[in-house]
């Protein structure tokens, strides 16, 4: 039979340049974002490297040309690839299972891409990849943890400049539960007065949701704050870069005292892995695991251990009413559980006497 072979890496940059420049679109008609594009182009370098290191042939037959033998060989060929590459980035890269999963998940949409956009008879045989998830622990700060951060004054004033900046980017972001990438696009505009009370409102820069969230007091000081120093200027917080601002919110939970051990486990193939900082044979501290998505984590924590109903946290959040998502961030704080349990023993435990 004649060679029908298609090299597929040539159609995965067409992919990534098409998807970039608009050419193709979410199904909603929007533009894909760049982040997404970003990755897409990750797991094109992660394919280079493995058809490198394997040696491997990485192409497609058109399945609607093949014979019934052929067929079946296409089949054990696409088994083939997922079983090496997925072992590719699990020994070789010492991947866990959701990077694994994100990376099969773009190769089905680019084997999608070619079935529908480009009519090449692929054979479907993408929808045999498994894509693997693990549910990460999240961490969020405890009720005191915010309630510290927020009024403890002495602290604020042992601060360096620097991390007085980041603090209150932080408690804002713990309090407004927008993505971090919103909160560093606050501009003064974004800021209503209506009567006595303020309201901050936002356009989401991932899902281009509205949100508006009435502000306490100490989050109108702080806006108040750096809206005054920063006057004439298009966003009301000092640029810092997300790497920078991770750091920084370490150092601030170290500085608190939050030093305790923590564990940290992710799933390589579903079986769990302790891990351990570089080098040291101890479990990562509490402040070792702080980053800016404790923030957005931490006030949906809080809004529902107060009380809010999940519907409202929702529309505060910008997640939809069947967002899975959503009940990611559900993570009660240790000491509300306890709390919760010890009213229902009180319960279990009362007699009654007739």
């Amino acid at each position: 039979m004649e060679n029908q072979d298609i090299n597929l890496l040539p159609l995965f940059n067409k992919f990534i340049t098409e998807s970039a420049k608009g050419k193709r679109l979410k199904k909603n008609g929007k533009r894909l974002k760049a982040e997404t594009v970003d990755n897409y182009r990750y797991v094109l370098k992660n394919l280079q490297e493995f058809i490198t290191d394997n040696n491997f042939e990485f192409r497609l037959r058109p399945y609607n040309k093949l014979d019934s033998r052929a067929k079946e060989a296409e089949r054990n060929y696409w088994k083939r690839f997922y079983r090496k590459f997925t072992d590719y980035l699990y020994l070789k890269r010492n991947c866990h299972d959701n990077y694994v999963g994100s990376n099969i998940k773009v190769i089905r949409v680019f084997m999608n891409y070619l079935k529908n956009e480009k009519q090449i008879s692929t054979g479907d045989f993408q929808k045999e990849f498994y894509i693997i998830k693990e549910e990460i622990p999240v961490i969020t700060l405890s009720f005191e943890q915010l309630q510290f951060l927020i009024f403890d004054s002495n602290f604020k004033a042992s601060l360096p400049h620097y991390l007085e900046q980041s603090l209150d980017i932080f408690i804002l972001g713990c309090t407004v539960a927008l993505r971090v990438s919103d909160i560093f696009r606050i501009s003064p505009k974004d800021i209503e007065k209506i009567g006595e009370y303020y309201y901050l409102q936002n356009k989401s820069l991932k899902t281009e949701t509205v949100t508006r969230v009435r502000l306490p007091d100490y989050a109108v000081k702080i806006l108040k704050k750096y809206e005054k120093q920063r006057k004439n200027h298009r966003r009301v917080f000092p640029e810092i870069s997300l790497n920078q601002f991770n750091k920084n919110i370490k150092t601030l939970a170290e500085l608190a005292g939050w030093t305790y051990q923590i564990g940290k486990s992710r799933t390589i193939r579903g079986k769990q892995n302790e891990l351990y900082p570089s080098g040291i044979n101890e479990s990562y501290r509490f402040c070792d695991l702080m980053s800016s998505h404790v923030m957005r984590r931490t006030a949906i924590t809080t809004m529902l251990i107060l009380g809010m109903p999940e519907p409202l946290v929702r529309k505060i959040s910008g997640h939809s009413s069947n967002s899975a998502a959503f009940y990611r961030y559900v993570n009660y704080a240790q000491s509300f559980i306890d709390n919760e349990i010890t009213k229902v023993h009180q319960k279990l435990e009362m007699r009654v006497i007739t």
